[in-house]
């Protein structure tokens, strides 16, 4: 049975067994106020923790649908199980619960080293979502861009290595276009942020370089984004996050091969935050190990026990 440190403090703040699936927020934030140490102020781990007793015929894609989570988040925590073939009647975790990357003045945060998009609506509240994005061929990449047109029930303008394949070069809007039904053109070619015609891809590596949503998350998101929006994406699958003066670590999957080490790369940047000494080493370790992109108290000297995520 596979267990991962999930400990009392973060059960007591977190978990919660009877709320309706997760919305994408908004979700009440504070950075801390000085690069380094320990703001007991700041609240950048937002969301929480909630339970799910499996009925039978379901399975992690549409858990995740549910849960506003990508298909990574869920299959991530529960590595051993059959994703399609669920034993009825089991109380399973959802992690409904992240780690705000620095926003650094952008408005959205695309961290494609977590599968998640980020908006900040103001200094306070962020709304977040669960992205697909780019194969290994066509990764999407970093950078920054800007919104520079929304178009609802867009073309697809397809790239001309794709064009044999669907036998044309524009596709119209419909049920087979894969842009879904709005797409927020980026700064970066034809590329944007859209929704998608195959839903089960959210939380994976599915396109060919744009940001995949599930249709209801672009479709709540859209009319909030006003073109001129700064758009920044980064490649980062281990977040430090800080809440009630307590310090978590979330470490995802490297899905494109970036990090030589994952554990030089954790220890690099609590040193860079001067948390080196105010974090156990043994919990960093199995997170990293572990790394199902659920935040995990890691705070030193923290005394609590463990729940077994079957």
């Amino acid at each position: 049975m596979r267990k991962i440190f999930v400990f009392l403090g973060l059960m007591i703040l977190f978990t919660a067994s009877v709320l309706p699936a997760a919305a994408a927020g908004p979700y009440s934030y504070r950075f801390p106020a000085t690069p380094t140490g320990v703001d007991p102020n700041a609240v950048t781990v937002v969301g929480q923790l909630q339970h799910h007793v499996i009925r039978k015929g379901e399975d992690f894609l549409g858990l995740a649908r549910r849960y506003g989570l990508g298909y990574n988040a869920i299959s991530s925590l529960h590595r051993d199980w059959d994703p399609f073939i669920l034993p009825a009647g089991t109380d399973i975790v959802i992690p409904t619960l992240w780690i705000l990357p620095d926003p650094h003045g952008h408005k959205i945060i695309v961290n494609t080293g977590a599968m998640r998009l980020y908006y900040f609506i103001n200094s306070h509240q962020v709304y977040t979502f669960p992205i697909g994005m780019g194969v290994l061929d066509y990764k999407t990449p970093s950078g920054n861009f800007t919104v520079i047109q929304k178009l609802e029930h867009p073309t697809w303008h397809i790239p001309k290595s794709l064009q044999a394949k669907y036998g044309m070069a524009e596709m119209p809007p419909g049920g087979d276009n894969p842009l879904g039904d709005y797409k927020l053109t980026l700064s970066w070619g034809d590329y944007g942020i859209h929704g998608t015609a195959q839903p089960y891809g959210v939380g994976r590596l599915v396109s060919h370089g744009c940001t995949r949503m599930y249709p209801e998350h672009i479709k709540e998101l859209f009319p909030m984004v006003p073109v001129g929006t700064d758009v920044e994406y980064i490649y980062e699958p281990a977040l430090i996050g800080f809440k009630n003066g307590r310090i978590y670590l979330s470490v995802s999957d490297d899905y494109y091969f970036k990090i030589r080490s994952m554990i030089f790369h954790v220890l690099n940047l609590l040193e860079s935050r001067g948390l080196g000494s105010q974090v156990n080493m043994e919990k960093v370790m199995q997170t990293v190990e572990e790394h199902t992109g659920m935040p995990i108290d890691i705070t030193r000297g923290q005394a609590g026990g463990q729940i077994s995520l079957r």
